[in-house]
């Protein structure tokens, strides 16, 4: 029987599997998947709905495809990510025709003299970067208020679900609006406090948010050097699992990945297990995190946690931790952003217009009118500090952080209450996980009447990404919620 060729129908919800399978096969090329995914882009993100998700196009994406192709004729694929376009999130180095500017006017023609971490490890693995998505300017850290998803630089993404109408969140928005609208196979979000979780949250997708460490930030615009990290999103568990297996690594140039050596590992989907839920005790801190959900979010959850039960978990419910009767700002987060952009600033080229902090917020002002839409309240209280990070009031905060987030927080719950993971919702608990550099996985877990995705998260300890992804992945195949949104071209 003659094999039907791989068609755009076809392309809609498929898996990376599926498309590997397709391209195996002989069905699919890594060069045709690449024109399909560009054809969708253009019906969808520059047209139709114009979600605006996506910021450039790497102009060598389809001769690097093409190349893979042969690749594959000679010897083989490299493995799962051989020939799969990934978007990666515009403060994400990448050595090629392509800027990275975190979304700012200031850096728009900054192009990057070498790869980060995560984009070397991206080609090796074979995968093709195929652009640069937008995001909320500076990881959301630029002012107060800042719309999810706004960057001067890019506009403003739109959620797939309800474009202009549902929040798309942030600050990894485009990553989250073009995986969801099947503009790409997966992408690579960044998280400094939510900013993973958010967008997946609000675009029923995967995302896992890594422990600090275990992905070098190595060649990523900073915000935090104790709460930054890079994550995949994608639309499946076993697809953020495969991805998020090829960007984990020691990285000599940054000494955080050190401590990950002998903690990491290059096969997460090992741990995916459809049984996984069975025994395990999930723990959820119902005071604080699910008081503020409206009616229609809560029995999205409750139902969410009749899931697990139904899948074999034992619901600890209510459990709380010191932590959550706390209230968290972003002294940290000030203090921190500007020594850590200073140092990737001074390493761009003389032709880019700022190398400090300071000559950004005097680029803005000089271009108020494109740059300063919504202000620069946090790049202005940043650039007040000494940057040398001595003030007592940062050391208090940051070893607060620690002690709340870590020992009165998660660490706290997890053992009284013998407990595997922590169940939020959406990106509510993302905060104390964020300041303890521990991780979290969102999945999809239903919709509001009038369709807006709600997410739910597990948290656990350091270096608990296989319990994390075994869970998530049970509960996923368990439930099958996700549903890609209706565009309309």
């Amino acid at each position: 029987m003659e094999r039907k060729s791989f068609d755009c129908l076809a392309l809609e919800e498929a898996s990376i599997d599926q498309l590997q399978g397709a391209m195996a096969e002989g069905r699919l090329t890594a060069k045709q998947l690449v024109l399909m995914y560009l054809e969708r882009i253009a019906r969808y993100d520059k047209a139709g709905p114009c979600l605006n998700s996506i910021l450039e196009i790497n102009p060598d994406a389809i001769h690097v495809a093409g190349a893979l192709d042969r690749e594959r004729e000679r010897s083989g694929p490299r493995g799962p990510l051989h020939g799969i376009p990934v978007l990666v999130k515009d403060n994400i180095d990448t050595a090629d025709k392509m800027h990275t500017s975190a979304g700012s006017m200031a850096l728009a023609n900054s192009y990057a003299s070498e790869d980060s971490f995560v984009a070397s490890q991206l080609r090796k693995a074979g995968a093709i970067i195929l652009g640069k998505a937008n995001m909320t300017e500076w990881a959301n850290f630029m002012t107060h208020n800042m719309p999810n998803g706004f960057s001067s630089r890019g506009g403003q993404v739109l959620n797939p679900y309800g474009p202009g109408k549902f929040d798309v969140g942030g600050s990894s928005s485009g990553s989250g609006s073009a995986v969801a609208a099947n503009l790409v196979a997966a992408a690579i979000g960044t998280e400094t406090s939510g900013s993973i979780l958010s967008p997946a949250s609000s675009n029923s997708l995967v995302g896992i948010k890594p422990t600090v460490g275990l992905v070098s930030r190595y060649g990523i615009i900073p915000i935090a050097h104790s709460q930054d990290t890079a994550g995949p999103m994608a639309r499946t568990v076993r697809d953020a699992a495969l991805v998020l297996g090829a960007i984990v690594g020691c990285d000599e140039r940054d000494p955080v990945t050190a401590t990950s050596l002998g903690r990491y590992h290059t096969d997460y989907t090992r741990f995916l297990n459809r049984d996984g839920l069975r025994g395990a005790r999930i723990g959820i801190p119902r005071p604080i995190y699910y008081e503020r959900l409206d009616e229609e979010r809560l029995q999205i959850m409750n139902r969410a946690i009749a899931a697990l039960q139904d899948a074999g978990a034992v619901i600890v419910d209510p459990v709380t931790f010191p932590a959550a009767k706390e209230k968290f700002d972003s002294t940290v987060l000030v203090y921190e952003f500007k020594p850590n952009l200073n140092a990737y600033l001074q390493r761009l080229s003389s032709q880019v217009p700022v190398h400090s902090l300071a000559e950004v917020i005097e680029f803005n002002n000089s271009h108020a009118e494109l740059a300063l839409k919504h202000g620069q309240t946090l790049l202005t209280a940043s650039e007040e500090k000494s940057g040398t990070l001595t003030e007592p009031e940062y050391i208090s905060a940051r070893l607060r952080d620690l002690r709340l987030c870590q020992g009165q927080g998660i660490d706290f719950a997890l053992k009284e209450y013998e407990l595997d993971a922590l169940l939020f919702p959406a990106n509510w608990g993302a905060g104390v996980a964020a300041r303890a550099g521990y991780p979290s996985i969102t999945v999809p877990g239903g919709y509001t009447a009038e369709g807006r995705p709600l997410g739910i998260t597990f948290t656990a300890s350091a270096y608990s990404e296989p319990t994390l992804i075994r869970l998530g992945y049970a509960y996923e195949q368990a439930t099958g919620n996700r549903r890609p949104p209706k565009l309309e071209n």
